[in-house]
């Protein structure tokens, strides 16, 4: 009884919430109608039966898809032969077993619906059971319940015709007591992922969504307070998005964010055949240009913010479902493009869609995407692996996962990475999420300025509390470039900083800072790089990796000279073997001071553009 009058009173609360006014872009969402468009039959999530049968016909047809057909179906062997999950946390997560969850319960679960082998459901089931049995989900680090609430959902309704009532009983109950109630105690405190405007909030909501809706006709109490609350939350991260769909977590978080946003509304969709207007929020409809624009010549994106170390374009089954959402054949012919190299998983095959016959929309060859971290990149060329690219990245020093690095830029040519940034560490570091001024966070190498390709001023990290935006960006073919504005990191000693990145005939790469220095200081100008150093002359360093060549020379100022450092550090952090910083120094400087290098990749033939004119930024 205390449990049932604990949900009216949080009915009775959610449904105050959702007729409030739709103030700070959030939608209102009427918790004793939500359900009145649910589809009652199972599976309603996602791929339903008649999904099902069209791509069976397609099937017939399509080579792409039977190829893809075929990967699921060797994942799902795979999985088959596996031994039942545990409950084993690695540092405070749970997470590594509520995802391993997920891609068995995918593969297993698709695998049986298209053959009707029963060895297929079988394992499944039994997965679905050990995971219902543990003692919890882990929701002290709710992305681990989140996600199992993900699969065990998906579970529930695509094996809902194949489980008895006794089995059914057992997953739903599982369901409930580790998923659905631990969600309803966070949405009643309002706090937390439910406020938060990064990726928890659409995979914790999208995971309750799935989990709710699931066995909505059966328990509509959960879908009742869930839907609303969820749709409630959502836009606080969507709005994120705008206006051009980058991400301010970086490329690799908008995979993580941006699928579980796709598997929230798409949950909402099939099963209640709405998803409450959440797809027409600003900046959602470009997403999918992110990854394509931040991914370079050498499939490595552009990897700012806590993204793995050379994090490369993976298989993102989520752009299939932003081109049918958005009606973009681009989106799906670039992740086809990408699963022809790695392969396909479930999900490339519940929102499939066939390549265009034809060559989807030209793509530009620069790109400005704006937001809470702005992100600038210019290439030669495209579908050329020995293209030149740079991106460079501007924005807030506070967002989530978020380094000290405004200014940072990557440079790939010739088929190499030539400058790179190092990625995360290792989340379980002492005080790794302690980002104040002040903060363990940026105690640690990879997360302060001093890893990163961008000016130090007295050797001192950039502010944690920096901001900076790009003052101009200019797509020229000749000379295509963007300006940042980046005094707000640098405060403590100079009046005004400004980077400038361009590209120069489509050929080589400029980076010029110009500085304004108040209170005199040591600059130093470096760069990361993975490459063997040489120096042709002090201010010529010729760089080498992988048997190709890039030569950087200082253009100003006159005296200046080059000299090389190790990046490597001490366990417990990551020791960052055989990296090193091309580094330039000035003592004592002030007044005016402009810092300019050309970085030029020696090209087939030997061809390097070897100087260049050189102006202020002001006349670029």
């Amino acid at each position: 009884m205390a449990n049932t009058c604990k949900l009216a009173a949080l009915v009775t609360v959610l449904s105050c919430c959702c007729l409030a006014s739709a103030q700070a872009g959030q939608i209102t969402v009427d918790s004793s109608t939500v359900l009145e468009t649910l589809d009652k039959s199972h599976p309603r999530l996602f791929l339903k039966d008649e999904g099902l049968e069209s791509l069976k016909k397609q099937y017939a047809k399509d080579n792409i898809l039977r190829k893809y057909l075929k990967d699921v179906i060797e994942q799902a062997d795979a999985f088959a032969g596996k031994s039942m999950l545990t409950h084993r946390k690695i540092g405070p997560r749970l997470l590594h077993v509520s995802r391993e969850c997920l891609s068995r319960i995918y593969a297993l679960c698709l695998a049986y619906r298209w053959t009707g082998e029963e060895r297929y459901a079988k394992k499944a089931v039994e997965n679905l059971l050990a995971v219902c049995a543990f003692k919890d989900w882990n929701p002290s680090h709710f992305l681990d319940v989140a996600e199992m609430s993900h699969a065990v959902g998906l579970g529930y309704d695509w094996l809902y015709s194949y489980l008895d009532a006794e089995t059914r009983e057992k997953i739903k109950a599982g369901l409930i007591k580790n998923g659905l109630e631990p969600g309803l105690k966070v949405y009643e405190r309002d706090r937390g992922w439910v406020r938060s405007e990064h990726n928890w909030n659409q995979v914790c909501n999208g995971g309750l969504i799935i989990g709710a809706l699931a066995i909505a006709e059966s328990n509509p109490r959960y879908a009742e307070q869930i839907v609303p609350a969820a749709v409630r939350s959502l836009p606080r991260a969507l709005k994120s998005y705008a206006p051009d769909g980058a991400w301010g977590e970086g490329p690799g978080y908008w995979y993580y964010a941006t699928r579980y946003t796709a598997y929230g509304l798409a949950a909402l969709q099939s099963a209640l055949g709405r998803d409450f207007g959440l797809s027409k929020i600003d900046g959602l409809s470009e997403a999918g240009n992110f990854p394509i624009h931040t991914t370079g010549p050498t499939g490595m994106l552009v990897n700012l913010a806590d993204s793995g170390e050379r994090a490369r374009r993976r298989p993102m089954p989520c752009m299939f479902w932003l081109a049918r959402t958005f009606d973009n054949p681009f989106f799906a012919q670039s992740e086809h493009a990408v699963v022809a190299k790695r392969g396909a998983g479930p999900r490339h095959v519940v929102w499939y869609i066939p390549p265009a016959e034809n060559e989807a929309e030209s793509r530009e060859l620069d790109r400005y995407f704006r937001g809470p971290v702005e992100v600038a990149v210019f290439r030669s060329a495209w579908n050329d692996p020995d293209a030149l690219f740079v991106g460079v990245k501007a924005g807030y020093n506070q967002v989530n996962h978020g380094h000290l690095d405004l200014g940072n830029f990557e440079l790939d040519a010739l088929g190499v990475r030539w400058v790179r940034d190092l990625g995360s560490d290792n989340y379980n570091l002492p005080g790794y999420w302690d980002g104040k001024r002040g903060g363990k966070r940026w105690s640690y190498y990879r997360l302060n300025s001093k890893s990163h390709s961008i000016p130090l001023l007295n050797g001192e990290d950039q502010d944690p509390m920096g901001e900076s935006r790009f003052i101009r960006f200019d797509s020229k073919k000749s000379f295509a470039h963007a300006l940042i504005d980046l005094t707000s990191a640098y405060q403590k000693f100079a009046k005004k900083v400004t980077r400038g990145v361009a590209i120069s005939s489509r050929q080589a790469v400029i980076v010029q800072d110009e500085f304004e220095i108040e209170k005199p200081c040591e600059i130093t100008w470096a760069m990361t790089t993975d490459a063997e150093i040489s120096f042709d002359k002090e201010w010529i360093a010729r760089l080498t990796l992988d048997g190709r060549e890039l030569v950087a020379r200082v253009l100003s100022p006159y005296h200046a000279r080059f000299t090389v450092e190790s990046a490597e550090q001490k366990p417990p952090e990551k020791t960052n073997k055989g990296v090193k910083r091309l580094t330039l120094r000035l003592p004592q400087a002030k007044g005016n001071v402009r810092i300019a290098i050309l970085l030029s990749p020696v090209w087939k033939g030997g061809d390097y553009i070897s100087s260049t004119g050189l102006k202020p930024l002001a006349e670029w």
